[in-house]
């Protein structure tokens, strides 16, 4: 049975969702993949990011010209100025991603020596080409989380994808997207000497910093459309626009809301009762008090002065 995701992204069958590749404006993405491009995709959390960078990933290996791989470089977070142990974190995050996708045209072991034999701390990007040149076509990589990294270790992964870039498409990632909550613009970069570096100085091969947007009210009509499609429980129309007032569209909240009122409020849980604007009232009352963890980040974002006045590109589809 589905239901309404909280919890990672919605890429499954389980899941009432968006069609990740909608939300955005995809020709977009993919003229800037054609173009070998570096980009900046970021957004607050529970937005959708890694939902679309995985259904980009399903795209673009369903459809043959690239090699797409999504990696999640947030286990690297814990060496802040260890550049070794991150690294190693990295690269078993890599060969991981690159054996499932890949399966049996690829040997874990070899890529495990060959990154043995390596003794320099630039070893990420040796890496990086090792992979592109095994893979033998343009290389398309995604990495999540990267603004999770600190001090010298995010400062070092930033500057080996930059040295890399003159080698690409044959002999390194021929694009690049860096997603997190942050543009990369926003980046302090605190090193063990003590020194303070903008993110922007040392990815300065960035093309775009694209933004993420929130659910239209159309879509949040379709999401919760799929609840009365699978359960035939309504929620009333002057539902709609309550739910933006509450939420701005932001899908945790919308799915939130929803799982709230139809789930977690048990009275709710006899199919046959439709869900009001008094329902919603009251569902939205009970997350205030439970205080969950996404409401208290998303209080903590709209302090920040780059959220108070976004500006921006959002590449949310029109």
């Amino acid at each position: 049975m589905r239901h309404f995701n909280t919890a990672g992204p919605v890429n499954r069958p389980l899941a009432y969702k968006i069609d990740p590749l909608s939300r955005w404006n995809t020709e977009e993405i993919l003229n800037l993949i054609k173009e070998e491009k570096y980009f900046i995709l970021h957004a607050p959390r529970q937005t959708g990011k890694t939902s679309c960078l995985l259904a980009l990933q399903d795209y673009l290996n369903k459809e043959g010209f690239y090699y797409a791989v999504y990696v999640n470089f947030e286990r690297g977070q814990a060496w802040r100025h260890n550049i070794k142990k991150a690294t190693d974190e990295f690269v078993q995050e890599i060969i991981g991603r690159i054996s499932i996708i890949l399966e049996d045209d690829f040997s874990p072991r070899k890529a495990v020596q060959y990154y043995k034999s390596l003794a320099s701390e630039n070893s990420l990007n040796d890496m990086l080409t090792y992979f592109s040149r095994l893979i033998k076509k343009p290389m398309v990589m995604f990495i999540d989380e990267i603004d999770s990294l600190i001090g010298d270790t995010l400062l070092s992964v930033l500057r080996q994808l930059r040295s890399g870039y003159d080698k690409r498409p044959d002999n390194f990632p021929s694009t690049i997207i860096l997603c997190g909550v942050r543009d990369i613009k926003d980046y302090r970069i605190h090193t063990s000497q003590n020194e303070i570096i903008k993110g922007g100085s040392a990815f300065n091969i960035k093309t775009e910093s694209l933004r993420l947007g929130n659910f239209s009210k159309a879509e949040v009509i379709e999401l919760y459309n799929q609840h009365t499609s699978d359960t035939g429980q309504i929620f009333t129309d002057d539902c709609y626009d309550l739910v933006m007032e509450y939420t701005n569209g932001q899908p945790w909240l919308v799915n939130a809301l929803a799982r709230e009122v139809t789930y977690k409020m048990t009275e709710n849980n006899d199919r046959s009762i439709a869900i009001t604007p008094e329902k919603l009232e009251i569902a939205k009352e009970r997350l205030i008090l439970e205080r969950q963890t996404h409401l208290d980040q998303l209080a903590d974002k709209l302090d920040e002065k780059r959220v108070r006045n976004p500006d921006k590109k959002n590449i949310q589809k029109k």
